[in-house]
């Protein structure tokens, strides 16, 4: 998904730049704690683990599993209703808060494999969004010992 869409999104800060910046390219990052090799998704200032300052960023594989969903069926500015909002638990650990999309809502189950698309903004940014995973790849990230 590749739509160009108004939707209200946080403000740029220094702590957010790097992966706003990321998104522009369709390219998903985490931060990486330096101190204790913990990723974690929203950036922050401190990691969410150790407690530690000395953060950094590395990519993500843009595939994990739906934790948990919720269809939603009144619209909101940017969105049209009904659409999913779900949890996805990345292949790397984390999660992230977000829209399932590419196929029906009554489709979509927990444990779903998916894998990232982008909802690029009027700004130039883009969200992540996420939608199903190949059979062939999804059996493959099922196996995987992080997922």
């Amino acid at each position: 998904m590749s739509e160009t869409s108004e939707v209200e999104v946080p403000p740029v800060d220094a702590t957010t730049l790097p992966w706003w910046e990321a998104t522009r390219e369709h390219r998903l990052i985490l931060q990486a704690c330096h101190d204790c090799a913990s990723l974690q998704h929203y950036p922050r200032a401190l990691c969410i683990a150790c407690g530690g300052t000395d953060l950094g960023w590395t990519d993500a594989l843009g595939v994990g599993l739906v934790d948990s969903f919720s269809v939603v069926h009144r619209a909101l500015p940017g969105f049209e209703a009904p659409y999913v909002v779900a949890r996805v638990r990345l292949a790397e650990g984390p999660i992230l808060l977000t829209n399932l999309v590419d196929a029906d809502v009554e489709a979509w189950v927990c444990d779903a494999a998916v894998s990232v698309r982008w909802r690029d903004l009027t700004d130039g940014r883009a969200l992540p969004v996420f939608g199903p995973l190949a059979a062939d790849l999804a059996s493959t990230a099922r196996e995987s010992a992080v997922i």
